[in-house]
Parts: C-alpha cells; sequence; structure tokens
C-alpha cells in the first residue's frame, strides 16, 4: 500500500485521534504522544490487512492511553497535591478548530478532573463508548474484558460523573460575570467580597507540580477558601485577565507567551464551586490562541 497515501490518511484522522486521547489523558502533549505512537505502529503494519483503519486506529490509540494512564497512576499514587489537566486556554474572541474540538460537548476542567478519578479501564470504556459511540465489543479487548464487563465499567463510571459534574453549569455570560467579581474581590482584598461568589462547599485545587513545594492538598470550603486566596492570591489578581479555560469563563495571570498561572472556575447558580489552579509550567500554554 502506498506511503504517501497512508499518511494521508492518518492526517485525515489526527484531529479525532487527539480528540480521545486528550479526553483519556487531560494532557495534550501526552496526546500527541499517544497519537505519534499510533503512526509509528500504523507505519510498521501491513495496512492491506486491515478490514477499518477508523477502528484500528481507535482501538490502539486507547491501548496507548491505557498503557499512559497506569503508568501515571502508579507514579502519582505518593504524590502530594492534586492533578490537574492540562488546560486549553482561548482568548474570548479568538477561537482554533483543533482546540474547540479538543474541548467540545462540555469537556470542561471540572470533567476531566472526574474522568482522573476513574479506573484506566473505566476511563476507557466511558470515554469511548459514551463520548465516541464505540461499540462495547470493539472495547472489551483493549480492556481484555468481556462485552457485559466492559458496560458494567462504563455504567459505574457514568454514575460517577453525574453524581460529580455540574447538570446546569452556568451560561457563559454569568460565569464571566461571576468570574469578574471574583477577581474584583482578590484584588481589593475584599474578604465578604468573595464569600458572596463563593459557594459554600467550594473546593479550591493547586496543580504545582509533583515534585513542587507548593502542592498541598485541595481546600474546601468558602471561608477557607476566601482566606486562601487573599493569603496568597491578592498580589497576582492583578495580573490576571479574563480567558476561556475550556472553554468555561477563567483567568490567564501573566503575559500569554509566560504565563505564570491558569485558573479554571465551575460556577453553578451564580457560585463558584470549585477553583482549579494549575502552576504546572510543564502544562501552561506557551501562548493562548
Amino acid at each position: 500500500m502506498d506511503r504517501d497515501w497512508l499518511a494521508e490518511e492518518f492526517e485525515g484522522r489526527r484531529p479525532q485521534l487527539r480528540t480521545i486521547a486528550y479526553r483519556m489523558l487531560g494532557s495534550v502533549a501526552d496526546s500527541d504522544d499517544a497519537v505519534q505512537e499510533a503512526w509509528l505502529r500504523l507505519s510498521r503494519t501491513d495496512a492491506a490487512a486491515i478490514d477499518s483503519l477508523d477502528a484500528w486506529l481507535t482501538t490502539v490509540v486507547g491501548r496507548v492511553c491505557l498503557d499512559m494512564l497506569r503508568a501515571r497512576r502508579a507514579r502519582r499514587d505518593e504524590a502530594v497535591g492534586s492533578w490537574l489537566p492540562e488546560p486549553i486556554v482561548t482568548l474570548d474572541q479568538h477561537s482554533d478548530p483543533e482546540q474547540q474540538l479538543l474541548i467540545a460537548d462540555g469537556v470542561g476542567l471540572a470533567l476531566l478532573v472526574v474522568l482522573e478519578t476513574l479506573s484506566p479501564a473505566e476511563r476507557l470504556a466511558f470515554v469511548l463508548h459514551d463520548m465516541f459511540a464505540v461499540p462495547f465489543d470493539e472495547i472489551a479487548p483493549i480492556i481484555g474484558r468481556s462485552p457485559e464487563a466492559t458496560r458494567q465499567l462504563a455504567s459505574r463510571a457514568r454514575r460517577r460523573v453525574r453524581g460529580a459534574t455540574p447538570d446546569h453549569p452556568a451560561e457563559p455570560g454569568e460565569q464571566r460575570r461571576v468570574v469578574d467579581a471574583f477577581l474584583a474581590a482578590s484584588r481589593a482584598g475584599d474578604f465578604a467580597g468573595l464569600l458572596e461568589v463563593l459557594d459554600p462547599d467550594v473546593v479550591f485545587r493547586v496543580d504545582a507540580g509533583a515534585d513542587s513545594p507548593l502542592a498541598r492538598p485541595p481546600v474546601v470550603g468558602a471561608d477557607a477558601v476566601a482566606r486562601q486566596v487573599l493569603a496568597r492570591g491578592t498580589r497576582l489578581a492583578p495580573l490576571a485577565r479574563p480567558v476561556l479555560v475550556n472553554g468555561m469563563a477563567g483567568a490567564l495571570v501573566g503575559p500569554p507567551d509566560r504565563p505564570i498561572a491558569v485558573v479554571g472556575f465551575t460556577v453553578v447558580d451564580s457560585r463558584i464551586t470549585a477553583i482549579d489552579l494549575v502552576l504546572d509550567r510543564a502544562k501552561l500554554p506557551r501562548d493562548a490562541v
């Protein structure tokens, strides 16, 4: 089979494969590595013997992601602090089609954080079936389970996702209003103003990198989160600019080409229910798009 034709066919499928991998891994860099590995395996395979290139590539990317998730979980067992997905940052007035594909269908930070709590097999079953409509009999061989057992994994994951993500997040305009009010209160050192926009059970997660001295467990509760923000975030708040973080209202701290941090927010019923602060330099965008 002509290699140029095969490369062209693969490139046409690359955006979809990246999307699958990002939802599996929550990392753009790791997703690109998984997709590249799929190409390397395809280039060493007799493509004429492949019945369905789409199904073959989805299976290979799924297996590569499964191995990466298992390795990552083993490394993180003794880590301190939170792990957050690599954020997709866009300026409000800009939209990059490939980046938007990664976060289509409401794939915000909140959902990716929940997906990270699933076992690797649960995550693969849920992502491939519920998000990409891959039949269970095609998913089962990837994880070494029967189709019925794979169905049960996806069902269990679905219940976890539904129980931990908001059914009705705020509309974009309301998200921005609430986040702007949060940033204004942070800049002013306004404790009462922060409490007005924080949900009583708000959770504040920080991902500074596994080996960072800034790594710490999540902070829960409006009072504790407000105190944490005023103690550490007031000096950074003036550097924050409005952006979209995985399609939701968020903030980029510092210049677009050298950001200090990215902050994602989950807003429900005009209150912030989660704040996700990404400080890990490996996950920060080189340039907001």
